[in-house]
């Protein structure tokens, strides 16, 4: 979902004649995301999120291998703290070892407790890479939100955004294409909304224009949603 739709389209004749084999990665929908002719001559597969059970098994293993994981460390890990950890991973692995890592960094002994974990998420925060993969993991956690219409969810990954130093620009720039490909026409004020928005935070700056953020996204998640135009446009 990196590359514009030029790019992708550069893809295409060496798709067709078998020249590359062409394997690639998105967080977001294919379908709104990946243009329809490369689109149509890929296969698309679906990673679901892994299970409670399946992290569990990462995680053991991760705490007992002692040449690539934890293991010399001798770490106990309670079963209130596995499940902090299994919560906030959200059926991603990466986010799991990532957290027991930091954790395991904090330990004062040979056990995590829960204070640990939750110094571990300020940590993972505070070492937000605005280039890197947890910058394109919020900004899905947000999107997402917004299309769910969960109010509280998109404040939550906006104000974590912003408290992570990302620039409020950027998060702008994806309400008003939220507005315009999520919602549409099924309320044609919203792309007016978070248009203001922006003209207000330029205005402002921070911290006060990160409100006028705040108000666009509760009602970008609030309106109805229809993307007919944007599937229209591309067809």
């Amino acid at each position: 979902h990196r590359f514009n739709k030029a790019q992708q389209g550069a893809f295409l004749p060496y798709v067709e004649k078998g020249d590359i084999i062409l394997f690639g990665s998105t967080t977001e929908n294919p379908s709104f995301e990946v243009i329809a002719a490369l689109l149509s001559r890929t296969k698309v597969l679906v990673l679901n999120p892994l299970s409670e059970e399946t992290l569990i098994l990462i995680i053991k293993e991760a705490l007992a291998d002692k040449e690539q994981g934890l293991g010399r460390l001798k770490l106990k890990l309670e079963k209130q703290v596995l499940k902090m950890i299994i919560d906030y991973a959200n059926g991603d692995a990466r986010r799991a070892l990532n957290t027991l890592e930091i954790s395991a960094n904090l330990a004062k002994d040979d056990k995590i407790t829960t204070e640990e974990v939750k110094e571990a998420l300020q940590k993972r925060i505070l070492l937000y890479d605005k280039k890197g993969e947890e910058h394109f993991n919020l900004i899905s956690a947000l999107h997402k939100s917004l299309r769910n219409s969960d109010v509280d969810a998109s404040l939550y990954w906006l104000a974590r955004m912003i408290a992570a130093g990302e620039d409020p620009l950027y998060i702008v720039r994806r309400l008003v294409r939220f507005a315009s490909e999520d919602i549409g026409l099924a309320d044609p004020q919203a792309l007016s909304i978070a248009l203001n928005a922006k003209e207000a935070y330029d205005f402002i700056g921070s911290p006060e224009g990160e409100l006028a953020l705040a108000e666009a996204a509760i009602y970008l998640a609030s309106a109805p949603k229809s993307n007919r135009a944007y599937v229209a446009f591309n067809r």
